[in-house]
């Protein structure tokens, strides 16, 4: 009998990867390789100087972004922005991770059995789903003054202001309301991902832990949190990412004021680039401290947030793989 020539699908699958690959390379890896080469360079201003060359010290933009600013003695403008950035991340992860978790924890107890789980869901999620532009712009126009002052309005009505106040020409008002903003838009979002993660749990170790006696914050404190840690981590992380790399609702509603505190990294980076002097090369360089600087980040995280069991085990594995080497070689 005649065997049957087998058919090679694969050459398929790389037909079906070239768009993908193409596109990656035109619009990711050239723009990378390109950041990380002006760096170091003259390259200045929107029109590029004849000679693009390496400059005589290739740190100096680097050094630049730690260099204090002037007689004052101030801190540098990277740093500020640094400092304003990590504060305002911090401030709101902390309570959409708090309140995500707590509606993770309750849409998934049996015994609260919530209806119309469906609904709550997509109402939590919906501002996820809404732009940070128009969220933004909604914003500036609630707590605007006076092109539109709904707020003031209302709160001049109930009596607790007396007169108008300038929301976004307060430094903690408008830093507060960006945070608020950060943590109302992504709490959805989280929630989703833990609601996902405490399905994921065996159930029978909730129902072994009510036969001994747990209540629902032992279950929630010792079996819940310890069961999404990895998923926690997970979202630490993006969460970082996403928030040492925040632009578009400081920029838009804060117009990137320092002195209201809404100078992040990326509009330091947007401002030094596209606005004068346009020194391309810097903004370069605090393109690639940014990166370096959330890659330390989240290496740290998953090394203090690693399950150091699991890091025991493994240990103790390699350590019996050496020794049993060790005895086959001495036989």
């Amino acid at each position: 009998m005649k065997r049957k020539k087998l058919v090679n699908y694969s050459k398929y699958g790389y037909l079906f990867a070239i768009p993908f690959l193409v596109a990656f390379l035109i619009f990711t890896f050239y723009p990378i390789m390109y950041t990380l080469l002006i760096a170091f360079t003259n390259q200045q201003g929107i029109i590029p100087p004849k000679k693009i060359e390496i400059l005589k010290d290739p740190f100096s933009c680097f050094k630049y972004l730690f260099k204090k600013r002037g007689a004052t003695g101030k801190m540098s403008y990277f740093l500020a922005s640094l400092i304003n950035t990590s504060k305002i991340w911090i401030i709101n992860f902390i309570p959409q991770l708090t309140l995500a978790l707590l509606l993770a924890a309750w849409f998934t107890d049996n015994r609260v059995k919530v209806k119309g789980q469906g609904f709550y869901k997509v109402v939590f999620y919906l501002p996820n789903i809404i732009t940070a532009a128009t969220i933004a712009i909604l914003f500036r126009t609630l707590f605007g003054y006076p092109a539109g002052y709904p707020i003031n309005d209302m709160l001049i009505k109930l009596g607790i202001f007396k007169k108008a106040f300038y929301f976004l020409d307060n430094g903690m008002a408008s830093r507060g309301i960006v945070e608020f903003i950060q943590c109302w838009q992504w709490y959805g979002s989280t929630m989703i991902t833990l609601i996902a993660a405490v399905i994921g749990i065996n159930p029978e170790i909730f129902e072994a832990a009510e036969i001994d006696g747990a209540g629902r914050w032992r279950k929630f404190w010792n079996i819940t949190i310890p069961s999404v840690r990895p998923i926690m981590l997970f979202t630490l992380v993006t969460s970082m990412i996403g928030g040492l790399s925040m632009f578009d609702i400081p920029l838009l509603f804060g117009e990137g004021k320092e002195k209201l505190g809404l100078q992040t990294i990326a509009i330091y980076i947007y401002q030094t680039a596209l606005k004068d002097p346009y020194m391309y090369n810097r903004a370069a360089a605090a393109s690639i401290m940014l990166f370096l600087i959330i890659m330390v980040i989240s290496v740290f995280l998953f090394w203090l947030l690693r399950d150091k069991d699991a890091a025991k085990m493994a240990k103790l594995k390699k350590q019996e793989m050496k020794r049993a080497k060790a005895l086959g070689r001495g036989v």
